[in-house]
């Protein structure tokens, strides 16, 4: 059920420097019934209710610990403090829950700072510390070298130490070459999501920004190049990590080339070992595979969940006609802004074997947030009994309902019970904005 005092609670407390707009401290309403669009009778899903996490929050990011903590991070509706490290533009908010999500907590920086952008992915190692890194990796003292910020947990996230200095060793990076999608200077690439902690204790995650040769403009943002895909490794605990490859980089492919990865490695079966990294592109999700640690991958290809193909455009074009984009010309016979688009991809491996997908599907890619109510439109959640290799069962969580799209999932302390992270609103919504979760349990029919 939804608490809304506390819910304002946490909208005052996380605040940053001036009060939002009045309709980004409302609360949307949460009032979506799962559909499943491919059954698996050997699946059978239980629902928990939808609870408020953070009061204006959009895109979460989120750790589960073993000790049954969850850490849930969204977009604010403040801006970030000033700072000379590269940030995002707005206030990340951070809130705690110690009792596997009854209750909710907020988690503030040090005063005069903003704290670690847990988009850089977050992980309990298997000696029970913890480690995040913040998203932004920036231009390090010599080229080819980047410099990033570590913080750390020993006590299940009850604190945080840091910011720690870290380093980056990437032959080819180029910091300087692109914008964000905003049109502003980027001065940065990214970590993204998932970081994996191998047999030997080695860490293992992903960056997304922009090498030597990667010169392709974004199809709708023409000072925006498109961005590649690659795997980074550390074997001292993170405080340093080595370019192992590039993961995915193609000019040609969709709006944005390959961004917004994560990473996932399977724990069972034949397929033990084997690497699966899914990524935006800016149209269809693209996944690749790796079975020697990620030295070496297939080609990326297509992953198309319950034929939910982005290219069918003549399934909504109709409900958009006469739409103009932001340069007032028609969408309808433009398939850079007809195409939708599958964004931010997760990826979990539950103790059990089982792999669970997240993603959103925005249609179309810019015209869904004035106009939400196309049933593809949201947020959707896939699961897979034979390691990633097929996805039997299919659900939408939410459809029709404004959302960025972003979501996040993980395994609570009881195995194949995950907690499932989504926002509903976006930025400037005037029905207001809030990160939302629920807990889904997992349960398989004897064969």
């Amino acid at each position: 059920m939804r608490n809304y005092p506390i819910a304002l609670f946490l909208a005052c407390s996380l605040q940053n420097i001036s009060a939002p707009a009045v309709a980004e401290t409302l609360i949307p309403l949460a009032a979506n019934t799962p559909q499943i669009l491919v059954n698996d009778s050997r699946v059978h899903l239980a629902f928990g209710l939808e609870n408020l996490v953070i009061a204006g929050g959009l895109q979460p990011s989120m750790l589960y610990t073993r000790e049954g903590s969850i850490v849930v991070q969204s977009h604010q509706p403040e801006p970030s403090l000033p700072s000379k490290r590269y940030v995002s533009h707005s206030a990340m908010g951070t809130v705690v829950s110690h009792n596997n999500g009854q209750t909710w907590s907020p988690f503030l920086p040090q005063s005069g700072h903003n704290g670690v952008n847990m988009e850089g992915g977050a992980i309990q190692l298997r000696d029970g510390s913890i480690i995040s890194l913040d998203t932004y990796v920036t231009p390090g003292k010599t080229p080819g070298s980047g410099e990033g910020q570590l913080y750390s947990s020993n006590d299940s996230w009850h604190t945080l130490q840091g910011p720690y200095d870290i380093t980056f060793n990437l032959p080819g990076v180029n910091f300087n070459g692109s914008s964000d999608d905003n049109g502003n200077p980027h001065t940065a690439v990214r970590l993204h999501r998932r970081i994996l902690e191998l047999p030997n204790g080695d860490l293992l995650t992903t960056v997304y920004g922009w090498f030597a040769g990667d010169n392709t403009p974004s199809a709708y943002m023409a000072t925006m190049l498109k961005t590649r895909v690659v795997l980074v490794r550390s074997t001292n605990r993170g405080q340093h990590w080595e370019l192992v490859s590039t993961i995915a980089a193609d000019g040609t492919v969709g709006t944005e080339g390959f961004d917004e990865p994560v990473l996932a490695r399977i724990n069972t079966g034949p397929h033990a070992g084997r690497l699966i990294c899914q990524m935006r592109t800016g149209r269809e999700q693209r996944e690749t595979v790796s079975d020697d640690e990620g030295r070496t991958w297939v080609t990326a290809y297509p992953r198309i969940y319950a034929d939910l193909d982005v290219y069918r455009t003549e399934k909504w074009v109709e409900m958009f006609r006469g739409v103009k984009d932001k340069h007032g010309q028609l969408i309808e016979n433009n398939p850079i802004e007809m195409i939708g688009a599958v964004v931010d991809p997760d990826l979990l491996v539950l103790r059990s074997g089982i792999v669970v997908a997240s993603f959103g599907v925005r249609v179309p890619p810019r015209a869904c947030w004035p106009r939400a109510e196309h049933p593809w439109n949201g947020n959707y959640l896939a699961i897979s009994l034979d390691s990633g290799v097929t996805w039997s069962h299919v659900v939408r969580m939410t459809s029709g309902v404004l959302t960025t799209h972003y979501t996040a999932i993980e395994e609570s302390p009881i195995d194949n019970r995950i907690f499932f992270a989504y926002d509903l609103g976006s930025w400037g919504s005037p029905q207001g904005r809030a990160t939302f979760g629920r807990t889904i349990d997992i349960n398989l029919s004897k064969y």
